[in-house]
Order: C-alpha cells, then structure tokens, then sequence
C-alpha cells in the first residue's frame, strides 16, 4: 500500500470532519447556547476518546509519567478548551463563510510559531504570504457592506482567537507527539477539557431545557464531537508525527472553500464580492506561505 497516499487520503477526510463542523455547529447553535454547546461536545468527546486510549494501552504499555501531566494537560487547554469555546462562541455570532474564511488564516499563525519555536525558518516568500493573507482579511472586513449576513466583529475575533490557540497546540504538540500517541495527547486533551468545563457546562445545562432539543440539534452536537473533535484530531495528530506542521496546516485551505460552498448550497448564506475576494487572497497569501 501506498503510505503517502494513505496519509493524504486521511488528511483530506479531516478536512472534510471540520469543513462539515462549521455547518452541524450553526445547526446546533439554533437551539444549545453556545458555552453549552462547547462543554457538551468536549464531554462527549472525551468519552468517544476513551475507547481509543483503552485500545492503545492494551497493544503498549502507557508511556505518561507524572512530569508529563502538566504539558499535556496545557496542550488540552489551548488545543481543545479555549479553541472550541472561541469556535462555538464565534460561529454563533459570524457567517460560516467569516468563520472558515478566518480559521483558513491559522497555517500562517502556525508558521509564525513555528518560526519563533526555531521549528521551521522564515523566508521572504513566506513572510509576503503571510502579509498577504493579512490584506485579505482587512478586505473581507473593511469591503463588506454594513448590512449583512450575520457577520459580527466580535464574532471574526472569536474564530481568529480559536486559530490562534490551534497554532499553539499544533507547534507545541510537534515534539510531544514524538513522546506520545495521538490518542494519549487527545485523551489528556477532551478529558481535561471536559473536566475544566464542567462548572459551567452544569450551570448552562440547568438553565436549559434540555429534553426539549430537536434530535438534529443532538446529532448535530454528535457529529461535533465525534467526527470534527476526536476522529480529526487523531488523524491531525497522526500527519503530525509524519510531516511538517506547516504542512499539515496548510490543508486546512481547502477547508474555507468546501465550508463555504456547504454553507450557500445548505445554509441559503450569501456570498458578497469583498468576501469572495478577500477570500481569495487570504488563501493565496497562505498558499504562498507555504510553498515559501
């Protein structure tokens, strides 16, 4: 069997897991608050997890010692937590076409720190793409009409913020996952996610009607959880340990363009011309970026 072809082949499915994300999450925001939302898929997330961890530890003994709780544990806060509270939060308050658009900006934030982590060395083709993708993002934000589609401020600083603690997950778990499983680093991830959560996914649900949710507003939370969370992220984890992260991030392009062609064909969104444009340069700024 071909083992580059299989890699890629899994790499486009995860692409595929969190191009669906952007439009299972608005169809669950219809009806779960969004920290609700957030704390519900990481739980469940950490039980799908489980299982993989369960199986793993049978086939090899757990590698962990005490020393490495606290880095795993950190990577599960930046890397799960605080990326899916900022995602939820800013996908219920942005159009699918922003979100995925600006999420489509996080290679070069992984690039960035990359860089600084001594990881990867920045070049002057890199650093144009990435001022690139910089200018189409100001163009999808300062050309948009004022009427809109659902598209807030504060809801493209949300996305952009969960980028951002995707980058540090990505970099930072570059050499742990030399030390340790995909499904060690997500087990850690979603478990302790979840248990940080826990407060307030039990405050949320207690001023939820719970039993009153539609069952496409459950699977639609399911798919979150399952699909997008942990399968993605054992395959993320598994490109990692294989090929540079620049490289794996940079897959993540395709991702605005089959999230954004879901969200008008399912949705009914609307795309303006700033944000096809803007679109456009954004990924040929990251494009550019890492073929630099």
């Amino acid at each position: 069997m071909n083992r580059p072809v299989v890699l890629y082949a899994f790499i486009f499915l995860m692409v595929a897991f969190w191009s669906g994300n952007y439009i299972v999450g608005k169809v669950a925001l219809r009806e779960f608050p969004p920290l609700l939302l957030a704390g519900l898929r990481i739980g469940c997330a950490g039980l799908f997890v489980l299982p993989f961890y369960a199986w793993e530890r049978r086939r090899k003994p757990a590698s962990w010692t005490g020393r490495d709780v606290p880095l795993l544990i950190f990577l599960g806060v930046f890397g799960v937590t605080l990326n899916q509270v900022f995602f939820v939060a800013g996908l219920s308050r942005t159009s699918v076409a922003h979100a995925a658009l600006i999420m489509g900006l996080m290679p070069m934030q992984v690039l960035l720190f990359a860089c600084l982590r001594g990881q990867e060395r920045m070049t002057p083709r890199k650093a144009a793409g990435m001022a690139i993708a910089l200018a189409g993002a100001a163009v999808l934000k300062f050309f948009e009409p004022a009427a809109g589609n659902g598209a807030t401020w504060l809801g493209d600083v949300f996305i952009f913020l969960s980028g951002l603690c995707f980058a540090i997950f990505t970099v930072a778990g570059k050499a742990t996952v030399k030390l340790h499983s995909s499904a060690t680093v997500n087990t850690f991830a979603y478990v302790g996610g979840a248990l940080a959560l826990a407060p307030v996914t039990l405050w949320e649900a207690s001023r939820y009607p719970l039993g009153q949710a539609s069952a496409a507003a459950w699977l639609s939370m399911l798919y979150m959880a399952l699909f997008p969370s942990v399968l993605a992220y054992l395959i993320y984890y598994y490109a990692l340990s294989r090929i540079a992260a620049s490289r794996v991030a940079a897959f993540s392009y395709l991702q605005p363009v089959f999230a954004t062609a879901m969200g008008v064909v399912i949705l009914g969104e609307h795309l303006g011309a700033s944000v096809i444009a803007g679109g456009c340069i954004i990924l040929s700024g990251v494009y550019l970026a890492e073929r630099g």
